[in-house]
């Protein structure tokens, strides 16, 4: 796995070991950041669900300010840590390990806002609760953007206070673009 572009383009990540670790494919991330467009620079990223960081790093990569990489996984805090340290970018960026519920909510206790949300759990869950955590916890600036990936044959539910800007499918991959519904379109 690699970054794509930017700073760190072509440098070469590590990825967590096991099953529960799905990494963006390059193609994917590539897509998803031509999206981005000018979303990226001076933005301040959250990513959750991070494995590898790869979302996170690549938007460091490309001109974000600071990200925060929050998994429950020991492996994947661990693959993060050694990708930052081995990109030069730690003190660009803060891991935790926990919970992302509880995470969120003490990120949102402490104020912090976020400009782009990257939220990749596992296929398996419910977009809903995870969505709406992360709308409660307030953690997503005004202006916010949430790109939520899932599997493209699971259906998206968003709480009330979030809308649909867009998505698109890339083989089993869907990518949600989602805002405030009172937000701006991106």
């Amino acid at each position: 796995m690699r970054i794509i572009a930017g700073r760190f383009g072509s440098r070469r990540i590590v990825a967590p070991e096991g099953p529960d670790t799905r990494p963006t494919l390059d193609m994917t991330r590539e897509s998803l950041f031509n999206m981005l467009q000018g979303s990226v620079q001076g933005a301040r990223v959250l990513d959750l669900f991070a494995g590898s960081g790869a979302l996170g790093l690549e938007a460091l990569s490309r001109g974000a300010e600071f990200a925060v990489f929050c998994d429950a996984s020991g492996e994947a805090v661990r693959a993060v840590k050694r990708n930052l340290e081995s990109l030069g970018a730690q003190d660009e960026a803060r891991v935790l390990k926990g919970d992302y519920a509880v995470l969120l909510e003490r990120l949102g206790a402490a104020g912090e806002r976020f400009d782009l949300v990257f939220i990749d759990p596992p296929y398996a869950a419910q977009t809903e609760p995870i969505l709406r955590q992360t709308l409660r916890s307030g953690v997503m600036a005004e202006q916010g953007l949430i790109v939520y990936e899932r599997d493209a044959h699971r259906e998206l539910v968003l709480p009330d206070g979030l809308a649909l800007r867009r998505s698109r499918v890339y083989g089993r991959t869907a990518l949600d673009f989602i805002g405030h519904s009172q937000g701006e379109q991106t």
